[in-house]
């Protein structure tokens, strides 16, 4: 939950201010994981590894993604609507082709092994630890989050949420702070990513499929577009339910019938496409602007 928190409320800013829909925060939630995995593993154990201290290596995967961000968003924000939503979803195809691909710099389908654990004053970050230290981040997130939207940038964010036209004739640089935004959702991914590769030790590309993408587009529009609390409601609920329809999918029969193999995904696909008409057709600001909206029309009452 907390790993998705982090990546969601990136998203909910690019989407809410920014306008822009990105299909491929899973790819820079990738790039993160993996960068964090080769920088810290031994190159005893493979090749192409660092050997840096884990720790070193995880605050330099925000770094990169955010580099990586900042050169491949100057032309990808030049797009706009589905065409944005599309390239960004091309980016997440060409990472993983890259993955999938390049076996001897990122072990390729057999995956990334020999990462050392994460490490801080001589204690293993792992378990409960790792919980305590994910969710410690998502507060960081969360408050750097809000400062932006409160300061000055933010309402310069705001003034192109409600009109990129009006925001440009007020003096507002809107390329400047399209691309700024889409670094930092980016930066927030890597993190993320950097702290799944120290929760399980060893990366694989099927771990960072194209449904992942989805999942985060979903848990923002659940929470709210522009909503930095939303976009942690959304990140909790979705985390959920995708562990209940996991569940779900083990079961080998339902109602006498027998379940094929792929019931997981495509339950998980269909119910997600459930989820997000439901959600745009009756709460387009999402869930907990509805349930705030409506508390205060009740207040009032």
């Amino acid at each position: 939950m907390g790993l998705s928190a982090m990546v969601a409320i990136g998203l909910s800013l690019l989407m809410g201010f920014a306008g822009q829909v990105s299909l491929g925060q899973g790819a820079f939630y990738a790039l993160g994981a993996y960068a964090a995995g080769l920088l810290s593993v031994p190159k005893e154990l493979f090749a192409n590894g660092l050997g840096l201290d884990p720790l070193l290596a995880l605050a330099a995967a925000p770094l990169l993604t955010a580099t990586v961000a900042a050169v491949v968003g100057v032309p990808l924000l030049r797009l706009r609507g589905h065409y944005l939503a599309f390239a960004t979803l091309a980016l997440h195809l060409i990472l993983l082709s890259v993955i999938f691909g390049e076996e001897r710099l990122t072990g390729g389908q057999t995956g990334l092994i020999g990462i050392p654990a994460l490490e801080v004053g001589g204690r293993t970050i792992t378990g409960n630890l790792h919980t305590a230290v994910v969710w410690a981040l998502v507060v960081v997130c969360f408050v750097i989050a809000q400062n932006l939207v409160r300061s000055r940038a933010g309402r310069g964010l705001q003034a192109i949420a409600t009109s990129e036209a009006s925001a440009a004739a007020a003096g507002v640089d809107v390329a400047s702070y399209k691309l700024r935004l889409f670094v930092l959702a980016a930066g927030f991914a890597g993190l993320a990513g950097g702290l799944y590769t120290y929760l399980l030790l060893y990366l694989s590309p099927d771990a960072f499929t194209l449904l992942i993408s989805i999942e985060f587009v979903v848990m923002v529009a659940v929470g709210g577009l522009g909503s930095v609390s939303g976009a942690v409601l959304g990140a909790v609920v979705v985390t959920l339910l995708q562990y209940y329809l996991q569940k779900f999918g083990t079961r080998q029969e339902l109602l006498g019938l027998d379940l094929p193999i792929q019931t997981p995904t495509v339950a998980r696909i269909g119910v997600y496409g459930l989820i997000f008409v439901l959600v745009m057709l009756f709460f387009p600001r999402g869930l907990l602007p509805a349930f705030t909206g409506a508390l205060r029309r009740l207040g009032r009452r």
